[in-house]
């Protein structure tokens, strides 16, 4: 049977529709985990029972992935059990260092491919991390702040998802602690995502892409070397 057609909704995010919460779970590289060579990030999206309702990939080149690290550009195809892509992220080149303000850290969100539904922007702040999230439109619908400290220490480390105007907190983005042998060995990290029901699919689908932003800036390894640092310096 096909999925319901639901209103004003992309192609393939019709079950993001029907929940309030992800499981994002990056997949160990065995090769990346013992030789530190980098290798593509994969990484199965859960809903809460654990059952897989998309599957990311990322693109990149070997000589962008080794010389870049976790700073690198990439494509990301994001698909559904069928294995067709239904969102797209893309993420250009860019600094996150709160010392280079006029070239920050950005995602844009396509679904399906090549319409532009949404875009995660970093924001200039000195300490903690702060994202818009916003709409085809470059309105802000969502904000996005991180704590100060983003070490991941035998603990979760959350970001909060804030309204427009930063007053209220209608969800969070969440980095689980795994255990140490793998935080300590490998750079495969696990996230959960909560965000209101009734929120826009749209949004919902850039929020999921907000998590691949920052597990790049923040928890992915070089080498499989610990890179954690106070805030964005």
């Amino acid at each position: 049977m096909p999925p319901p057609v639901v209103q004003n909704c992309p192609m393939g995010l019709e079950y993001l529709t029907q929940i309030d919460q992800l499981l994002v779970k990056q997949q160990v590289e065995v090769l990346e985990a013992i030789t530190g060579f980098e290798t593509a990030n994969k990484y199965k999206i859960q809903n809460s029972m654990g059952q897989q309702v998309y599957f990311a990939a990322e693109d990149t080149d070997c000589c962008t992935r080794q010389c870049c690290g976790p700073q690198r550009p990439f494509d990301m195809k994001i698909m559904d059990n069928t294995m067709t892509e239904v969102i797209h992220l893309n993420r250009p080149l860019a600094c996150s260092s709160c010392f280079f303000p006029c070239c920050l850290q950005s995602v844009e969100v396509s679904s399906p491919p090549g319409t532009v539904i949404g875009s995660i922007h970093q924001e200039w702040s000195i300490c903690a991390p702060k994202f818009t999230v916003r709409n085809a439109s470059d309105d802000v619908v969502l904000r996005i702040e991180g704590p100060v400290c983003t070490w991941s220490i035998c603990g979760d480390v959350e970001f909060q998802v804030l309204s427009a105007d930063g007053s209220t907190q209608v969800g969070k983005i969440s980095k689980q602690w795994v255990g140490i042998v793998k935080e300590a060995f490998t750079d495969a990290d696990n996230f959960g995502i909560s965000f209101p029901i009734d929120l826009d699919v749209k949004m919902k689908a850039t929020l999921l892409g907000a998590v691949f932003l920052i597990d790049f800036m923040f928890f992915e390894k070089q080498a499989n070397k610990e890179n954690d640092a106070p805030g964005l310096f």
